[in-house]
């Protein structure tokens, strides 16, 4: 890219509660990951790298974590980072007022009282019980670091130590950010990215073929629109592997899916390559309900096989023989319904029969998820198994999207946590796979690659889970 210019990005509308909270934002995810900075993030290769700290270590039971932090950082205030930033955002995050979906990840473990300072440049994490991933958990977009006593006001400021620093915000519509000369890692190659708020996708394409925009954020395009895309003049297609894990949530709160042997049937009953063929036309890999993605050091590959015959049998010792269930969706995301269709397709011939119900997209997740017993919905990869098991798995988890609680599933990842040898930690996240594969509620179908609308001026684009490299992306000719 050539230094300067200004990236175009189009995005979802959010609702006009939308907040530069890192703590409890959900939807201003490209503001974050411009504006702040986490102790610790995930390398594009799935390992820990330092962020804010630049090294951490544990004591011999991994019970007490000391992160050493990075000197010289200053805020977009002009105010120097030290630790006590650092121990103010854990405070905020697990702080019951700020209902931040991390805080369950984080409440069992962290004593808000016992963070320790003990210098400008060090933070002592006392843990209630042992965890060796623990930096691992530091990573979620919730975990951006903010000031010290900005709690009030952070949600409009948005005010970090990122490498864009902020010039204007819209809850739900448009925003600027501006270039953070001063920033740790360097000044970014752009001189600012502008955001705009547009309503569905097909106005985002429009408006990336029309040369209005040059990326479409949070937006995964289905194939015919990315072929047009492709062939167009002014923009490309960036694919990015695997970028998203899509699910059939069975809610084991309500009947039939209480019952154990109806939920390995809706597994047993579907041939997951099939909807990998159909609702991907092959861009993506077969999930085997499996939620961790295959190239998660821990991943499994062990997984029961397609098997309809099986499927019947279970059902009928269940007595939910020929069963017939709604299966909700919307246009939200553009794999929604393909993916209900094939998986409609394929269980068929174990006698299930399936309805596609098509719901609004606008009110989809506050209407339909976690509340219909059969829906369509998806998640971003790139979480570490630690974070993905504990947010989305474990029992009483805001975001279990399933509701499903297994005492052996709980107990296997706390014996993980504690497990220093990493051979062995591995190990227990494997068993705790194999737990959720046979027992979960959650269908698993497939990873999709992500296909990313980008304009051919665009340059150093680098996904990798939530975020792209907001240092090194530019525009060509800026």
């Amino acid at each position: 890219p050539d230094r300067g210019g200004t990236l175009r990005i189009a995005r979802p509308p959010a609702s006009d509660a939308e907040t530069l909270d890192p703590a409890s934002s959900l939807s201003a995810y490209e503001y974050l990951g411009a504006l702040y900075n986490r102790l610790v993030r995930v390398a594009a290769n799935g390992e820990l790298a330092p962020d804010l700290a630049e090294s951490w270590e544990t004591d011999a039971k991994a019970r007490t974590w000391t992160f050493r932090l990075r000197k010289g950082v200053a805020f977009h205030n002009g105010r120097a980072f030290t630790s006590a930033d650092a121990a103010y955002t854990l405070r905020h995050i697990l702080d019951k007022a700020t209902a931040s979906p991390q805080a369950a990840v984080l409440a069992p473990l962290i004593d808000p009282e016992k963070l320790g300072t003990p210098d400008a440049h060090t933070l002592v994490v006392p843990l209630k019980s042992p965890n060796a991933e623990f930096p691992s958990l530091l990573t979620h977009y919730n975990c951006y670091v903010i000031p010290d006593g900005s709690a009030k006001s952070i949600g409009r400021t948005g005010i970090g130590t990122g490498p864009f620093k902020l010039e204007s915000f819209a809850p739900a519509g448009p925003g600027r950010v501006t270039a953070y000369k001063d920033h740790f890692a360097g000044r970014p190659v752009l001189d600012a990215i502008a955001f705009y708020s547009v309503a569905d996708m097909s106005a985002r394409s429009n408006a990336l073929l029309a040369g209005q925009v040059d990326l479409l954020s949070q937006t995964n395009l289905d194939f015919a629109t990315a072929r047009v895309v492709a062939a167009s003049d002014r923009a490309t297609i960036a694919r990015v592997k695997n970028a998203q894990w899509y699910v059939l949530p069975m809610l084991t709160t309500e009947k039939p899916f209480t019952d154990v042997r109806v939920r390995q049937a809706m597994k047993l009953a579907y041939d997951p390559e099939h909807v990998v063929k159909v609702a991907l036309q092959g861009a993506g890999t077969p999930g085997w309900d499996n939620p961790v993605p295959p190239s998660d050091p821990a991943y499994i590959s062990a997984h029961p096989k397609h098997d309809p015959e099986k499927a019947k049998y279970l059902l009928k010792q269940a007595g939910h023989e020929g069963l017939a269930m709604d299966l909700y969706t919307s246009s939200y995301d553009p794999l929604f319904t393909p993916m209900a269709l094939a998986y409609q397709d394929s269980a068929k011939r174990a006698g299930i029969r399936i309805k596609v119900k098509t719901a609004s997209a606008d009110s989809y997740y506050t209407q339909i998820w976690m509340k219909k017993p059969l829906m369509a919905t998806y998640w971003f990869t790139g979480r570490p198994v630690d974070q993905l098991f504990t947010q989305i798995f474990r029992s009483g988890s805001s975001y279990n999207e399933t509701a499903w609680s297994d005492k052996q599933f709980d107990a296997v990842l706390d014996k993980a946590r504690a497990e220093i040898d990493d051979t062995k930690r591995r190990e227990l996240y494997g068993e705790a796979q194999t737990l959720v594969i046979e027992r979960g509620g959650a269908m698993t179908p497939m990873f999709a690659d992500r296909l990313v609308g980008i304009s051919r001026k665009v340059r150093g684009y680098a996904e990798h889970g939530f975020e792209f490299d907001y240092l090194g992306i530019g525009l060509k000719g800026a």
